[in-house]
């Protein structure tokens, strides 16, 4: 008769659910897997099954009261790795979808807007667009096996210790949001460039003919240029973007290897 002690189911509860905790948090923020659209017993199924394959690969987490203040941090802490790595992921994500604000804006287009579901609010169309267009190419260079292994080489970079995090990497968090804005600005000047050029060429024919209506003939131009250069830069923002998404799992390893108490 085989018995098993309860020692012996806390060493298993260990091994499991350490991995579990910072497994999740990394699906709760990262921009695939996020998705609301993903049904969340999909979404668990696809967590535990990540947790039984590489727990056995892992050392022995520390022994612990999970009822304790010690087990809560500790909860803290993984739960917080995995939202970092998702957190950069997502950085990219959002860059691109400010960048479809900021075209949006400038093209006339702020008025057309549509519920988003992933944040639950109301989102400008080329916004939206832009991160489905940021999405497909996610999946396209297989982001979802970018996942996988940033997820397995999330524990060789920061093991699952009682160790405090060090306070650099709080820091260096805060500074690769900045990185949002970046994104978003960089992707979005060669149609805000273009239609800058429309219209100074408005403002040129205004001063030419003062008895246009220029409200009447702006506009839709505008609309018009933007998606005409909206048209013709899509197929040169697709490398850019899947290089984006691809540096981004780099960085939030490098991220999470700052919080390493002495790294």
């Amino acid at each position: 008769m085989i018995s098993i002690s309860s020692s012996q189911i806390e060493a298993w509860l260990a091994l499991m659910i350490w991995p579990l905790i910072r497994i999740s948090g990394l699906m709760m923020a990262e921009p695939l897997l996020s998705n609301r659209g993903i049904p969340l017993r999909l979404r668990v199924g696809i967590a535990l099954i990540l947790t039984i394959t590489v727990a056995p690969l892992l050392p022995t987490p520390p022994q612990m009261d999970y009822i304790s203040a010690q087990g809560l941090l500790m909860v803290v802490q993984q739960l917080l790795i995995g939202i970092t790595l998702g957190f950069v992921m997502r950085i990219v994500l959002t860059g691109v979808e400010m960048a479809g604000h900021i075209a949006g804006l400038t093209m006339g287009l702020g008025f057309a807007s549509f519920f988003d579901p992933q944040s639950g609010a109301q989102s400008p169309v080329l916004a939206q667009f832009l991160g489905i267009v940021a999405i497909l190419i996610f999946v396209s260079i297989n982001g979802h096996l970018l996942i996988v292994s940033a997820i397995f080489e999330s524990f060789h970079v920061l093991p699952i210790t009682t160790d405090p995090l060090a306070a650099k990497g709080f820091m260096a968090l805060v500074e690769a949001a900045g990185k949002m804005f970046v994104i978003g600005v960089t992707l979005s000047l060669p149609l805000v460039t273009a239609i800058l050029i429309a219209n100074v060429g408005l403002g040129v024919l205004a001063r030419a003919a003062p008895q246009l209506n220029l409200f009447a003939i702006g506009f839709p131009l505008m609309i018009t240029a933007g998606f005409v250069v909206l048209m013709l830069s899509l197929p040169y923002i697709v490398q850019p973007i899947a290089r984006l998404m691809e540096n981004s799992v780099l960085q939030g390893l490098s991220l999470i290897g700052l919080w390493r108490v002495g790294g």
